[in-house]
């Protein structure tokens, strides 16, 4: 079982580089923006998603400039030059798309990851400036009875935001 995961897992790792190399590179440029300047890089990991605020915060490569937001913080701590990574599993999380009505509306730029919701449902894909998609609809492995489990969405996430920050370390090292 553990090797069809890990087969499935390369290929998400593969679907998401193909499909979402761009979008992770636009994301990264529109985050270095707070890390070469005054702002800071807000990280709003919801639920399981909270792994990537301490990876880009307590890990053993923090982001620069990198800040976990929690949803008890104040919207009047936002800056005009800081930026958000808000990465949930499905693009229709209530609490993401408050704080990215939020920020839209005080045109703070920033980017999402996640999984898009149903079609029809209003989503946090469409409110943000970059929108990175997870690649996950349902989980990665079969049962016995047709149905799907294993759907890694923190670790596609984990990914995608090593992705990024590459990216901006790239840019920053540049600058």
């Amino acid at each position: 079982m553990l090797k069809m995961f890990s087969t499935q897992l390369f290929g998400l790792f593969k679907k998401l580089h193909e499909k979402e190399e761009e979008a992770i590179e636009d994301s990264a440029r529109l985050l270095a923006q707070a890390a070469a300047g005054s702002g800071k890089i807000y990280i709003y990991g919801a639920d399981e998603m909270s792994a990537v605020s301490f990876e880009a915060t307590a890990g053993q490569e923090p982001l620069q400039s990198a800040a976990i937001w929690n949803e008890d913080q104040s919207f009047e701590e936002i800056s005009d030059t800081d930026r958000f990574l808000i990465i949930t599993r499905e693009s229709n999380h209530p609490k993401a798309i408050r704080l990215a009505e939020y920020l839209s509306g005080r045109f703070i730029p920033f980017a999402s990851i996640s999984a898009k919701s149903v079609e029809g449902e209003y989503q946090l894909s469409q409110l943000a400036d970059v929108h990175i998609d997870l690649q996950l609809n349902k989980g990665l492995l079969p049962d016995d009875e047709g149905n799907r489990f294993g759907y890694p969405s923190s670790i596609a996430a984990l990914f995608i935001y090593h992705g990024i920050k590459f990216t901006i370390d790239e840019i920053i090292n540049d600058y």
